[in-house]
């Protein structure tokens, strides 16, 4: 499976690197990444009660990447800050298994938009790009498909089937459970992110999924097409 990304998607100020993790058992619930999570969600929370969500560059900087290619704000807020916008709100993030739970702390470690898919599930290669309007969209906890709206960045698969929306909404066809053993993780900042950061985040992914779920993982910097 290759990984590609449009040039028009980078030049909107996007910035992407995809981490894969092959072989991985999913259906532990690791003692010492339990006891390791509990503490940093709630050093996590201490760090971000207080925060002003548009004063963090890099968290603002999503809602920026939003207006440059004409997505309203209110009704799309970014992955990494509705994950912080949670925590504060419960004190603590809802575990759905350890591969989901290891990203959505890295996430909120690096305020980065991330997103975990089943490789099985994909049909071709996977590309970021703009839509046209006539993708197939069956978002999480949803039965039917939802329509697209044309000039949105979202990951597609060869079918025309959307895999994530923007970087705010997964679906079903590639969601992530416990018998997923291949998967491939979005890793996405804006203009405002450094570069190493990326590339950081996705060897944080690789290393912590692999100590506690198994596999072999490398980071793949996608085709410009």
């Amino acid at each position: 499976m290759n990984y590609k990304v449009e040039k028009a998607v980078l030049d909107s100020g996007v910035k992407i690197i995809f981490a894969v993790v092959e072989g991985a058992d999913n259906h532990g619930n690791d003692e010492e990444w339990q006891t390791y999570r509990t503490k940093r969600i709630a050093e996590l929370y201490d760090e971000y009660k207080d925060l002003d969500i548009h004063t963090d560059p890099i968290l603002e900087g999503f809602n920026i990447l939003h207006d440059n290619v004409g997505v309203k704000r209110r009704k799309n807020i970014p992955a990494s800050e509705n994950l912080i916008r949670l925590l504060v709100k419960r004190h603590e993030v809802f575990y759905i298994n350890q591969a989901v739970d290891i990203y959505n702390l890295i996430s909120l470690e690096s305020r980065l938009a991330l997103g975990a898919h089943n490789i099985d599930n994909v049909d071709g290669d996977v590309t970021l790009r703009f839509t046209d309007g006539t993708e197939r969209y069956v978002p999480l906890g949803q039965t039917e498909p939802l329509p697209v709206a044309a000039h949105e960045y979202c990951y597609c698969d060869d079918s025309n089937e959307v895999l994530c929306r923007l970087e705010i909404r997964q679906v079903n066809k590639t969601a992530v459970d416990e018998n997923a053993s291949n998967i491939f993780y979005i890793v996405q900042g804006n203009a405002a992110t450094p570069d190493e950061l990326l590339t950081e985040t996705a060897q944080s992914i690789i290393d912590t999924t692999t100590k506690y779920c198994g596999g072999t993982g490398r980071i793949v910097v996608p085709k410009v097409v």
